[in-house]
């Protein structure tokens, strides 16, 4: 469907992953994304490059305020990604594109601003029961693992937990677990949850797993273990999967002790819900409650696979009009 926007009124929203930046056009009625779009960063030298191929996709329109949700610690005016190698300046960006306003936060932040604002019919529920009123804890395995939660503030207002929670130390339950870290110690030092629990940490447990069976060591990407392990017919890529579930349930199993997650423990980025069926069966649910004496507590609350469409650019939509401070807002004069 064609949109016309008064000049004034075009804003611009982002989605910026180490290998996809999405964008969309806001309707000024709704707020709702349109005119949304992909674009593949390793094509693009720097992220206004992007957002300059974007918008001249769009025609003559130009937008007077932008917000870009990206994969990344927002920490001040330059931004240096993780698992990319744009880096930039925020306000130096403003006014390349001639941004009245540019704000710019972790793409978590905005992904767990869209959690109120999604139906039931994105949501796949993994155990529980229905949420209370309370904390909702978000992790998600894409590129890497983004971490973050809302916490109620009153008044119908949610605060975003804007945080790194993806690069704590990963915990172990088990010896083959034991020696699997061990294994990935040895090359990596320190071994984060997102070390395995990612796109970028497939790969790696594979190798581990490979390495410990004396198998072959070939390396192989993420959908290949992935669509390796569901059919069952690569012993090392069954396990690497498997670990995989029950690595990430203890680790959403912690998340939400942490945060008393009784508004549910929701899981985004581009992994797990790929995983459809083999999810719900895989040791996830069983690890994410087996907490000893805190396993009533964990017990009834609900998980939730995303399976919105672009769900992060409903929430970078929500933080232009947050009156919290949620990252870098770069405005003009």
């Amino acid at each position: 469907m064609s949109m016309e926007f008064p000049d004034r009124s075009v804003r611009l929203v982002a989605d910026i992953g180490g290998s996809t930046a999405r964008f969309a056009l806001l309707d000024p009625g709704s707020g709702t994304p349109q005119r949304g779009a992909e674009l593949a960063t390793a094509s693009h030298a720097t992220l206004a490059d992007a957002v300059e191929t974007y918008l001249g996709q769009q025609g003559e329109l130009r937008p007077s305020e932008a917000v870009i949700a990206i994969a990344n610690p927002v920490l001040g005016d330059q931004v240096s990604m993780t698992n990319h190698h744009w880096s930039f300046s925020v306000e130096a960006t403003r006014q390349r594109l001639g941004l009245r306003r540019l704000l710019v936060i972790n793409d978590f932040t905005a992904l767990a601003l869209s959690l109120p604002r999604l139906s039931p019919a994105e949501l796949q529920q993994v155990g529980g029961q229905s949420p209370l009123h309370g904390p909702m804890a978000l992790l998600g395995p894409g590129t890497g693992l983004g971490v973050s939660g809302l916490v109620p503030a009153g008044a119908g207002q949610w605060l975003p937990i804007c945080g790194e929670g993806g690069h704590a130390t990963l915990a172990t339950t088990n010896a083959r677990e034991a020696d699997i870290v061990a294994a990935c110690r040895e090359l990596h030092g320190h071994v984060s949850a997102e070390r395995l629990l990612s796109g970028v940490g497939l790969p790696c447990l594979h190798r581990a797993i490979a390495t410990l069976g004396r198998s072959d060591t070939t390396a192989l990407t993420p959908a290949e273990i992935v669509t390796r392990g569901i059919a069952g017919d690569d012993a090392a890529c069954a396990e690497t999967l498997a670990v995989f579930c029950s690595l990430l349930g203890g680790f959403a199993g912690n998340l939400a002790l942490t945060l008393g997650a009784r508004g549910g423990v929701y899981i985004g980025g581009g992994i797990v819900p790929r995983l459809g069926e083999y999810f719900a069966r895989s040791a996830f649910r069983a690890r994410f409650e087996s907490k000893g004496r805190f396993c009533g507590y964990l017990a009834p609350l609900p998980v939730y696979v995303i399976h919105a469409l672009h769900p992060a650019l409903r929430g970078a939509a929500a933080a232009l009009d947050h009156p919290l401070e949620l990252g870098v807002d770069a405005r003009g004069t």
